[in-house]
């Protein structure tokens, strides 16, 4: 079966930065999506990021409005690992943050955020201190 580990959270400053990794292992077709997702206390699931295998060896990727600009998504395929920097960080950003994956390749950004991920990591405890 598909299997998702996060690793890289922990406790951070505000303004400071963080390297979350996801790696997965399990699957036989390596066309699609990986995508990061977080929640909050009391708070609906949000997405974050994806990023897509659109043609061989060439990815695109996607952001939420509220990490744009301070967040890189990146793929290493030797590792069969995602990774998410985030940069800047804010309270607001404190949440637990789920990986996911899905097979089907993502266009748009709305698609990114509205697809129905059919995998997913346990989440991993980011905390952005005041």
């Amino acid at each position: 079966q598909v299997h998702l580990v996060e690793s890289g959270g922990g406790l951070v400053q505000d303004g400071g930065s963080l390297r979350l990794s996801c790696t997965i292992s399990g699957r036989t077709d390596s066309s699609g999506a990986m995508a990061w997702f977080r929640q909050a206390p009391g708070k609906e699931r949000e997405f974050v990021t994806a990023i897509s295998w659109v043609t061989w060896g060439t990815t695109t990727t996607y952001y939420a409005d509220s990490v744009k600009g301070r967040s890189t998504v990146s793929r290493d395929s030797a590792k069969n690992t995602m990774y998410l920097q985030l940069d800047g960080l804010r309270p607001e950003d404190t949440a637990v943050y789920y990986c996911a994956a899905d097979n089907e390749v993502l266009y748009t950004t709305d698609q990114a955020k509205g697809a129905l991920y059919t995998y997913w990591g346990q989440g991993i405890q980011v905390t952005v201190s005041s």
